[in-house]
Protein backbone atom coordinates (compact mmCIF):
# COMPACT_ATOMS: atom_id res chain seq x y z
CA UNK A 1 0.00 0.00 0.00
CA UNK A 2 1.40 3.36 -1.01
CA UNK A 3 0.87 6.52 0.98
CA UNK A 4 0.70 10.12 -0.13
CA UNK A 5 3.25 12.27 1.71
CA UNK A 6 2.10 15.26 3.70
CA UNK A 7 2.26 18.43 1.58
CA UNK A 8 4.95 21.00 2.20
CA UNK A 9 3.80 23.88 4.41
CA UNK A 10 4.27 27.62 4.36
CA UNK A 11 6.89 27.17 7.07
CA UNK A 12 8.82 24.79 4.79
CA UNK A 13 8.86 27.38 2.02
CA UNK A 14 9.72 30.21 4.42
CA UNK A 15 12.71 28.21 5.67
CA UNK A 16 13.87 27.54 2.12
CA UNK A 17 13.68 31.21 1.16
CA UNK A 18 15.55 32.20 4.33
CA UNK A 19 18.21 29.62 3.59
CA UNK A 20 18.57 30.82 0.00
CA UNK A 21 18.97 34.44 1.11
CA UNK A 22 21.68 33.43 3.60
CA UNK A 23 23.43 31.35 0.96
CA UNK A 24 23.39 34.33 -1.38
CA UNK A 25 25.03 36.52 1.26
CA UNK A 26 27.65 33.85 1.98
CA UNK A 27 28.43 33.73 -1.75
CA UNK A 28 28.96 37.50 -1.86
CA UNK A 29 25.73 38.19 -3.74
CA UNK A 30 23.31 41.03 -3.14
CA UNK A 31 20.48 38.55 -3.64
CA UNK A 32 18.91 36.22 -6.18
CA UNK A 33 16.30 36.66 -8.90
CA UNK A 34 14.24 33.53 -9.49
CA UNK A 35 12.26 32.97 -12.68
CA UNK A 36 9.44 30.43 -13.19
CA UNK A 37 10.83 26.92 -13.14
CA UNK A 38 12.15 24.38 -10.63
CA UNK A 39 13.87 26.97 -8.41
CA UNK A 40 10.62 28.92 -8.00
CA UNK A 41 8.61 25.76 -7.31
CA UNK A 42 11.11 24.59 -4.70
CA UNK A 43 11.30 27.99 -2.97
CA UNK A 44 7.62 28.98 -3.00
CA UNK A 45 5.43 26.15 -4.25
CA UNK A 46 4.22 28.46 -7.03
CA UNK A 47 4.10 27.10 -10.57
CA UNK A 48 2.55 29.58 -13.05
CA UNK A 49 -0.13 27.94 -15.17
CA UNK A 50 1.67 29.19 -18.29
CA UNK A 51 5.18 30.58 -18.66
CA UNK A 52 4.85 33.57 -20.98
CA UNK A 53 6.81 36.64 -21.97
CA UNK A 54 5.33 38.47 -18.99
CA UNK A 55 7.86 38.91 -16.19
CA UNK A 56 7.44 36.79 -13.07
CA UNK A 57 10.34 36.99 -10.62
CA UNK A 58 10.99 36.14 -6.98
CA UNK A 59 13.53 38.50 -5.41
CA UNK A 60 15.38 37.28 -2.33
CA UNK A 61 17.91 39.51 -0.60
CA UNK A 62 19.60 39.18 2.80
CA UNK A 63 17.78 41.14 5.49
CA UNK A 64 14.75 41.87 3.30
CA UNK A 65 11.36 40.20 3.01
CA UNK A 66 10.95 38.06 -0.11
CA UNK A 67 8.92 39.63 -2.91
CA UNK A 68 7.26 37.93 -5.86
CA UNK A 69 6.69 40.18 -8.87
CA UNK A 70 3.81 38.86 -11.00
CA UNK A 71 1.55 40.05 -13.82
CA UNK A 72 -1.74 41.35 -12.41
CA UNK A 73 -3.77 38.74 -14.29
CA UNK A 74 -1.77 35.96 -12.59
CA UNK A 75 -1.70 37.47 -9.10
CA UNK A 76 -4.76 35.51 -7.87
CA UNK A 77 -3.08 32.19 -8.73
CA UNK A 78 0.15 33.27 -7.05
CA UNK A 79 -1.77 34.32 -3.93
CA UNK A 80 -3.24 30.83 -3.66
CA UNK A 81 0.14 29.08 -3.68
CA UNK A 82 1.21 27.44 -0.43
CA UNK A 83 4.22 29.70 0.07
CA UNK A 84 2.37 32.97 -0.62
CA UNK A 85 1.87 33.91 3.07
CA UNK A 86 5.66 33.93 3.48
CA UNK A 87 6.24 36.60 0.84
CA UNK A 88 4.93 39.89 -0.54
CA UNK A 89 3.20 39.99 -3.92
CA UNK A 90 3.87 42.95 -6.15
CA UNK A 91 1.93 42.97 -9.40
CA UNK A 92 2.23 44.92 -12.63
CA UNK A 93 -0.34 45.47 -15.36
CA UNK A 94 0.00 45.12 -19.11
CA UNK A 95 1.24 48.34 -20.64
CA UNK A 96 3.45 49.13 -17.66
CA UNK A 97 7.19 48.46 -17.44
CA UNK A 98 7.74 45.42 -15.18
CA UNK A 99 11.37 46.38 -14.65
CA UNK A 100 10.33 49.65 -13.04
CA UNK A 101 8.41 47.52 -10.51
CA UNK A 102 11.34 45.16 -9.96
CA UNK A 103 14.17 47.70 -9.84
CA UNK A 104 13.41 49.10 -6.35
CA UNK A 105 13.83 45.57 -4.95
CA UNK A 106 17.42 45.32 -6.17
CA UNK A 107 20.63 46.95 -5.01
CA UNK A 108 21.40 49.23 -7.98
CA UNK A 109 25.07 48.25 -7.83
CA UNK A 110 24.62 44.67 -6.71
CA UNK A 111 25.69 41.33 -8.12
CA UNK A 112 22.83 38.84 -8.25
CA UNK A 113 22.31 35.17 -8.89
CA UNK A 114 19.64 34.54 -11.50
CA UNK A 115 17.82 31.38 -12.52
CA UNK A 116 19.50 29.51 -15.36
CA UNK A 117 16.20 29.37 -17.23
CA UNK A 118 15.40 33.10 -16.94
CA UNK A 119 14.48 34.62 -20.29
CA UNK A 120 17.26 36.72 -21.81
CA UNK A 121 14.77 39.53 -22.50
CA UNK A 122 14.14 39.85 -18.75
CA UNK A 123 17.84 39.79 -17.89
CA UNK A 124 18.46 42.47 -20.53
CA UNK A 125 15.50 44.47 -19.22
CA UNK A 126 16.92 44.46 -15.69
CA UNK A 127 20.36 45.41 -16.95
CA UNK A 128 18.90 48.27 -18.98
CA UNK A 129 16.97 49.63 -16.00
CA UNK A 130 19.87 49.05 -13.56
CA UNK A 131 23.02 49.27 -15.69
CA UNK A 132 25.37 48.92 -12.72
CA UNK A 133 23.99 45.56 -11.64
CA UNK A 134 25.55 42.26 -12.72
CA UNK A 135 24.25 38.71 -12.81
CA UNK A 136 25.58 35.16 -12.58
CA UNK A 137 23.70 31.90 -13.05
CA UNK A 138 22.38 30.14 -9.95
CA UNK A 139 24.03 26.89 -11.02
CA UNK A 140 27.40 28.64 -10.92
CA UNK A 141 26.84 30.89 -7.91
CA UNK A 142 24.73 28.63 -5.65
CA UNK A 143 25.21 25.06 -6.93
CA UNK A 144 24.18 23.62 -3.55
CA UNK A 145 20.89 25.54 -3.32
CA UNK A 146 18.69 22.47 -3.94
CA UNK A 147 21.34 19.76 -3.80
CA UNK A 148 20.95 18.49 -0.21
CA UNK A 149 17.55 16.94 0.39
CA UNK A 150 15.74 16.85 3.72
CA UNK A 151 13.85 13.85 5.07
CA UNK A 152 10.58 14.74 3.34
CA UNK A 153 12.32 15.20 0.00
CA UNK A 154 14.17 11.91 0.36
CA UNK A 155 10.88 10.14 1.04
CA UNK A 156 9.48 11.50 -2.23
CA UNK A 157 12.58 10.57 -4.20
CA UNK A 158 12.52 7.08 -2.71
CA UNK A 159 8.88 6.66 -3.72
CA UNK A 160 9.62 7.89 -7.24
CA UNK A 161 12.50 5.45 -7.53
CA UNK A 162 10.34 2.56 -6.36
CA UNK A 163 7.69 3.45 -8.95
CA UNK A 164 10.34 3.48 -11.69
CA UNK A 165 11.55 0.07 -10.48
CA UNK A 166 8.01 -1.32 -10.66
CA UNK A 167 7.77 0.08 -14.19
CA UNK A 168 10.94 -1.75 -15.23
CA UNK A 169 9.74 -5.03 -13.77
CA UNK A 170 6.48 -4.69 -15.69
CA UNK A 171 8.01 -3.62 -19.02
CA UNK A 172 10.11 -6.78 -19.10
CA UNK A 173 6.89 -8.74 -19.52
CA UNK A 174 5.63 -6.93 -22.64
CA UNK A 175 6.51 -8.06 -26.19
CA UNK A 176 9.51 -6.29 -27.76
CA UNK A 177 10.26 -8.15 -31.00
CA UNK A 178 8.12 -7.01 -33.92
CA UNK A 179 6.95 -3.81 -32.24
CA UNK A 180 8.09 -0.24 -32.83
CA UNK A 181 10.25 1.60 -30.32
CA UNK A 182 7.38 4.08 -29.93
CA UNK A 183 5.09 1.23 -28.87
CA UNK A 184 7.40 0.24 -26.02
CA UNK A 185 7.92 3.90 -25.10
CA UNK A 186 4.16 4.27 -24.84
CA UNK A 187 4.03 1.24 -22.55
CA UNK A 188 6.70 2.81 -20.33
CA UNK A 189 4.76 6.07 -20.09
CA UNK A 190 1.54 4.23 -19.23
CA UNK A 191 3.31 2.18 -16.56
CA UNK A 192 4.96 5.21 -14.95
CA UNK A 193 1.53 6.82 -14.65
CA UNK A 194 0.03 3.57 -13.39
CA UNK A 195 2.62 3.50 -10.60
CA UNK A 196 1.89 7.04 -9.52
CA UNK A 197 3.83 9.48 -11.69
CA UNK A 198 1.87 12.64 -12.36
CA UNK A 199 4.38 13.68 -15.01
CA UNK A 200 6.38 11.61 -17.51
CA UNK A 201 9.49 13.45 -18.69
CA UNK A 202 11.17 10.93 -20.99
CA UNK A 203 10.96 7.36 -22.25
CA UNK A 204 14.11 6.49 -24.19
CA UNK A 205 13.90 3.22 -26.14
CA UNK A 206 17.05 2.73 -28.22
CA UNK A 207 17.11 -0.59 -30.06
CA UNK A 208 20.03 -2.00 -32.01
CA UNK A 209 22.12 0.82 -33.55
CA UNK A 210 19.76 3.45 -32.08
CA UNK A 211 21.04 2.48 -28.65
CA UNK A 212 24.40 4.03 -29.53
CA UNK A 213 22.73 7.47 -29.28
CA UNK A 214 22.47 8.17 -25.51
CA UNK A 215 19.47 10.50 -25.90
CA UNK A 216 17.78 8.72 -28.79
CA UNK A 217 14.08 9.52 -29.05
CA UNK A 218 11.98 6.45 -29.74
CA UNK A 219 11.04 6.26 -33.41
CA UNK A 220 9.35 3.88 -35.83
CA UNK A 221 12.20 1.38 -35.97
CA UNK A 222 10.83 -2.11 -35.47
CA UNK A 223 12.64 -3.96 -32.68
CA UNK A 224 14.11 -7.23 -33.90
CA UNK A 225 15.21 -10.53 -32.46
CA UNK A 226 18.87 -10.14 -31.45
CA UNK A 227 18.62 -6.42 -30.62
CA UNK A 228 20.14 -4.82 -27.55
CA UNK A 229 17.65 -2.23 -26.22
CA UNK A 230 18.53 0.70 -23.95
CA UNK A 231 15.63 1.77 -21.72
CA UNK A 232 15.90 5.12 -19.91
CA UNK A 233 12.77 6.59 -18.35
CA UNK A 234 11.54 8.86 -15.60
CA UNK A 235 9.38 11.75 -14.49
CA UNK A 236 7.85 13.21 -11.36
CA UNK A 237 5.95 11.53 -8.54
CA UNK A 238 4.72 13.74 -5.68
CA UNK A 239 6.72 16.49 -7.39
CA UNK A 240 10.08 14.67 -7.23
CA UNK A 241 12.01 12.89 -9.94
CA UNK A 242 12.76 9.37 -11.02
CA UNK A 243 15.37 8.41 -13.62
CA UNK A 244 16.65 4.91 -14.27
CA UNK A 245 18.24 3.00 -17.14
CA UNK A 246 18.53 -0.68 -17.85
CA UNK A 247 19.66 -2.44 -21.02
CA UNK A 248 17.82 -5.56 -22.13
CA UNK A 249 18.32 -8.01 -24.99
CA UNK A 250 15.73 -9.55 -27.30
CA UNK A 251 16.63 -13.21 -27.10
CA UNK A 252 20.02 -14.55 -26.13
CA UNK A 253 22.91 -12.07 -26.46
CA UNK A 254 26.16 -12.64 -28.33
CA UNK A 255 29.53 -12.79 -26.59
CA UNK A 256 30.49 -9.17 -27.38
CA UNK A 257 27.14 -7.83 -26.20
CA UNK A 258 27.38 -9.76 -22.96
CA UNK A 259 30.97 -8.61 -22.40
CA UNK A 260 30.15 -4.94 -22.95
CA UNK A 261 27.13 -5.19 -20.66
CA UNK A 262 29.26 -6.80 -17.95
CA UNK A 263 31.83 -4.00 -18.24
CA UNK A 264 29.17 -1.30 -17.84
CA UNK A 265 27.62 -3.13 -14.89
CA UNK A 266 31.00 -3.35 -13.14
CA UNK A 267 31.72 0.32 -13.92
CA UNK A 268 28.37 1.33 -12.47
CA UNK A 269 29.17 -0.64 -9.33
CA UNK A 270 32.58 1.05 -9.11
CA UNK A 271 30.92 4.46 -9.34
CA UNK A 272 28.45 3.55 -6.61
CA UNK A 273 31.15 2.17 -4.31
CA UNK A 274 33.03 5.48 -4.58
CA UNK A 275 30.11 7.39 -3.01
CA UNK A 276 30.76 8.64 0.52
CA UNK A 277 30.71 12.00 2.32
CA UNK A 278 33.62 14.30 1.58
CA UNK A 279 34.55 12.70 -1.73
CA UNK A 280 34.59 15.13 -4.66
CA UNK A 281 31.86 14.65 -7.28
CA UNK A 282 34.50 14.04 -9.93
CA UNK A 283 35.69 10.92 -8.10
CA UNK A 284 32.43 9.15 -8.97
CA UNK A 285 33.08 9.85 -12.64
CA UNK A 286 36.72 8.82 -12.32
CA UNK A 287 35.86 5.48 -10.71
CA UNK A 288 33.33 4.47 -13.37
CA UNK A 289 35.36 5.88 -16.27
CA UNK A 290 38.59 4.18 -15.17
CA UNK A 291 36.94 0.76 -15.28
CA UNK A 292 35.59 1.30 -18.80
CA UNK A 293 38.90 2.77 -19.99
CA UNK A 294 40.91 -0.10 -18.56
CA UNK A 295 38.60 -2.50 -20.40
CA UNK A 296 39.44 -0.77 -23.69
CA UNK A 297 36.20 1.14 -24.26
CA UNK A 298 37.09 4.57 -22.88
CA UNK A 299 36.50 6.32 -26.23
CA UNK A 300 32.93 5.03 -26.25
CA UNK A 301 31.88 6.46 -22.88
CA UNK A 302 30.82 9.88 -24.17
CA UNK A 303 28.94 11.59 -21.34
CA UNK A 304 29.28 12.44 -17.65
CA UNK A 305 28.65 9.73 -15.10
CA UNK A 306 25.81 11.48 -13.31
CA UNK A 307 23.57 14.43 -12.54
CA UNK A 308 21.59 15.62 -9.55
CA UNK A 309 17.86 15.05 -9.24
CA UNK A 310 15.07 16.61 -7.19
CA UNK A 311 12.09 18.70 -8.29
CA UNK A 312 13.50 18.27 -11.78
CA UNK A 313 15.23 15.24 -13.26
CA UNK A 314 18.48 17.07 -14.09
CA UNK A 315 20.06 19.55 -11.67
CA UNK A 316 23.36 20.11 -9.83
CA UNK A 317 25.55 18.47 -8.67
CA UNK A 318 27.16 16.79 -11.70
CA UNK A 319 29.45 13.76 -11.54
CA UNK A 320 32.09 14.87 -14.04
CA UNK A 321 35.82 15.56 -14.16
CA UNK A 322 36.59 19.02 -12.78
CA UNK A 323 33.66 19.12 -10.33
CA UNK A 324 35.38 19.35 -6.96
CA UNK A 325 32.25 19.92 -4.86
CA UNK A 326 32.44 17.37 -1.99
CA UNK A 327 29.56 14.99 -1.50
CA UNK A 328 27.29 15.75 1.46
CA UNK A 329 24.71 13.46 3.11
CA UNK A 330 21.35 14.09 1.49
CA UNK A 331 22.68 14.73 -2.01
CA UNK A 332 20.89 12.69 -4.68
CA UNK A 333 22.26 11.98 -8.14
CA UNK A 334 22.47 9.41 -10.89
CA UNK A 335 25.32 6.98 -11.49
CA UNK A 336 24.96 6.01 -15.15
CA UNK A 337 28.02 4.98 -17.12
CA UNK A 338 27.55 3.69 -20.64
CA UNK A 339 29.30 2.34 -23.73
CA UNK A 340 28.05 3.33 -27.18
CA UNK A 341 29.30 1.54 -30.29
CA UNK A 342 28.20 3.51 -33.38
CA UNK A 343 26.16 1.50 -35.85
CA UNK A 344 25.97 -1.47 -33.50
CA UNK A 345 24.43 -1.00 -30.04
CA UNK A 346 24.69 0.81 -26.72
CA UNK A 347 24.57 -0.14 -23.04
CA UNK A 348 23.71 2.07 -20.07
CA UNK A 349 22.88 1.18 -16.47
CA UNK A 350 21.61 3.92 -14.16
CA UNK A 351 20.55 4.18 -10.54
CA UNK A 352 19.69 7.20 -8.44
CA UNK A 353 21.90 7.27 -5.35
CA UNK A 354 21.68 9.32 -2.18
CA UNK A 355 24.68 10.06 0.02
CA UNK A 356 24.40 8.69 3.56
CA UNK A 357 26.52 9.33 6.64
CA UNK A 358 28.89 6.50 5.76
CA UNK A 359 28.46 5.82 2.03
CA UNK A 360 25.61 5.73 -0.43
CA UNK A 361 22.17 4.19 -0.82
CA UNK A 362 20.59 3.24 -4.12
CA UNK A 363 17.03 4.40 -4.79
CA UNK A 364 16.74 1.86 -7.62
CA UNK A 365 17.00 -1.80 -6.74
CA UNK A 366 16.09 -3.78 -9.87
CA UNK A 367 18.56 -6.36 -11.17
CA UNK A 368 21.50 -4.89 -13.10
CA UNK A 369 22.32 -8.11 -14.93
CA UNK A 370 21.22 -8.20 -18.56
CA UNK A 371 17.55 -9.14 -18.80
CA UNK A 372 16.26 -11.24 -21.69
CA UNK A 373 13.00 -10.04 -23.27
CA UNK A 374 10.95 -11.43 -26.14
Amino acid sequence: MTTTPDPFTVDDYRARMDRAARAAADAGLAGIVVAPGPDLVWLTGYRPTAVTERLTALVLAPGRDPVLVVPTLEAPDAARSVGAPALTLRDWTDGKDPYDVTAPLLDPRGRFGISDNAWSMHLLGLQSTLPDTSYVSLTRSLPMLRAVKDTAELERLTAAGAAADATYEAIREVPFAGRKETDVAGDLADLLRHFGHEQVDFTVVGSGPNGADPHHEADDRVIRQGDMVVLDFGGLKHGYGSDTSRTVHVGDPGAVEQTVHDIVRAAQEAGFQAVRPGVACQEIDRAARAYITDAGYGDFFIHRTGHGIGVTTHEPPYMIEGEEQPLVPGMCFSVEPGIYLPGRFGVRIEDIVTVTEDGGRRLNDTAREMAIVH
